[in-house]
């Protein structure tokens, strides 16, 4: 005999209708394609920005340069 089981509905928590310590509801991150660009993205991704687009990169004649942009959930159509 099979027992179903309802489905777990996901844990959400309430968005805050602006971003945290005073940051702008858009944002740009620039920099050399490295693990500290990542981490930059990665961190606001946890704050609760959503990744706006897709990256862009650039040769700057010494490194690769990246862009992201991001913004907070409600603040973009």
């Amino acid at each position: 005999m099979t027992v179903a089981t309802p489905a777990a509905s996901p844990v959400t928590t309430p968005q805050a209708s602006v971003p945290p310590d005073g940051l702008p509801a858009y944002r740009l991150l620039t920099g050399p394609d490295d693990a500290s660009f990542c981490r930059r993205v990665s961190d606001a991704l946890a704050l609760g920005y959503r990744l706006y687009g897709s990256p862009a990169a650039t040769f700057n004649g010494q490194t690769v340069i990246v862009a992201q942009a991001i913004v907070w959930p409600g603040t973009v159509a």
